[in-house]
């Protein structure tokens, strides 16, 4: 069985790579350039061109043959500029699950069948699970083996044609297994430390590599106050799955100016850095985002009202099922686990499916639900669907 592994210059890939050799499989080494330009990276974060030279060096060191695939432009075009057009509607993207699904697993995909593979591996901590359901392979995307290093969340958005291609040689295994094996296996990945930051750009300061496309604009920050709820009605206590699920809503009228940014676009919700407003008894967080007016809203306090809701909405369009034969119909009610970010704890919740799309309706109220990330919801270890926030 040929395979190509994805070789990235991390130790994760490495290991996955030794893997397969020793299993008999024929492996073929693939790096992936998919980013040239360096604006708003943190330097010594990432640099493709290390990766390239320590990626060849594990090949060797394998005895597998090394091949590198440019596969920036179809990067650029469906993974950053949707980030940038999502930012520019105040919306917060996560590009690393856009990557695997439109790049690793779609282009990388692509070239590996050209070189005759059979599959694509990759380092994910993540397993595959092949099942018959009612005479037809099913395919299980299970959470890793390593609870801390669990990346099932990254790939929510693969297909059932995607996931029969994929392997995870690393799945089953720790983190610090791994490290073991790359120690042992001497190669030159072994104590490299892990990438960090958006995948194949690398760590970032976010509003300078964001200004490659979106202007800084000066607007105001407007804070609201603990009553302001209250008073505008806008609480937990209301009783339907619409009303849950719908956003705060705020104008520059409901609270009091307190300072000035530079891009509302620049920020996401829950977020406190860059706010640059002191002198509080506790932190600001980001509570609202208005690119139209270009208004930032901000709230005092770890459990400001605004941080928390206990319900979200995802448009019908925008619903993905990775276990197809479990999707959701009209009127259909699941209790599932579900997480709205990488590493959050997974949360009880009910999915509602009405015309619309989905509802999902939380046990306990959640911190910072943002719109643009996505929601994957879990059946104890499988990872069943996602979708986009609205």
């Amino acid at each position: 069985m040929r395979i190509a592994i994805g070789l990235s210059g991390g130790v994760d890939s490495s290991v996955a790579a030794c893997i397969l050799k020793k299993q008999g499989h024929d492996v073929i080494a693939m790096f992936m350039q998919n980013w040239h330009n360096t604006a708003g990276t943190l330097r010594g974060d990432c640099p493709w061109k290390d990766d390239l030279d320590i990626a060849r060096l594990v090949a060797r060191k394998l005895d597998i043959p090394f091949h590198s695939v440019d596969l920036s432009e179809i990067y650029r075009k469906n993974v950053v500029d949707y980030m940038f057009s999502e930012y520019e509607k105040g919306r917060t993207p996560n590009p690393d699950v856009l990557c695997n699904r439109e790049i690793k697993f779609d282009a990388f995909l692509n070239e590996a069948v050209k070189l005759g593979a059979d599959f694509v591996a990759t380092g994910h901590y993540c397993r595959k699970l092949e099942k018959n359901v009612d005479g037809k392979t099913i395919y299980s995307l299970l959470a890793g083996t390593d609870k801390n290093k669990d990346q099932s969340y990254f790939l929510c958005q693969l297909s059932q044609f995607q996931l029969a291609k994929a392997l995870f040689p690393v799945g089953d295994i720790t983190k610090p297994e791994v490290r073991r094996i790359a120690a042992e296996q001497n190669l030159p990945t072994a104590e490299r430390k892990d990438s960090q930051g958006i995948c194949f750009v690398g760590k970032v300061d976010l509003p300078v590599f964001l200004q490659q496309q979106l202007s800084a604009k000066q607007g105001n920050i407007v804070e609201i106050l603990p009553d302001y709820y209250e008073k505008s009605h806008q609480n937990i206590s209301n009783n339907t799955v619409e009303q849950l699920a719908k956003p705060y809503i705020y104008r520059p009228n409901s609270g009091k100016k307190i300072g000035l940014h530079n891009g509302a676009h620049f920020f996401t919700i829950g977020q406190r850095k860059g706010i640059n407003i002191g002198g509080r008894n506790e932190p600001l967080f980001v509570i609202g985002i208005d690119v139209a007016t270009n208004t930032l809203y901000v709230g005092e306090g770890f459990n400001h009202q605004g941080l928390f809701r206990k319900a979200l909405f995802i448009a019908e369009n925008e619903i993905h099922y990775i276990r197809t034969d479990l999707s959701m119909h009209t009127g259909d009610e699941r209790d599932y686990s579900v997480r709205i970010r990488y590493r959050q704890p997974l949360q009880k919740a009910k999915l509602v499916r009405l015309q619309e799309g989905l509802y999902i309706v939380f046990d306990e109220p959640q911190r910072g639900i943002t719109s643009g990330q996505f929601a994957a919801w879990y059946d104890g270890d499988e990872l069943v669907g996602s979708g986009v926030i609205s």
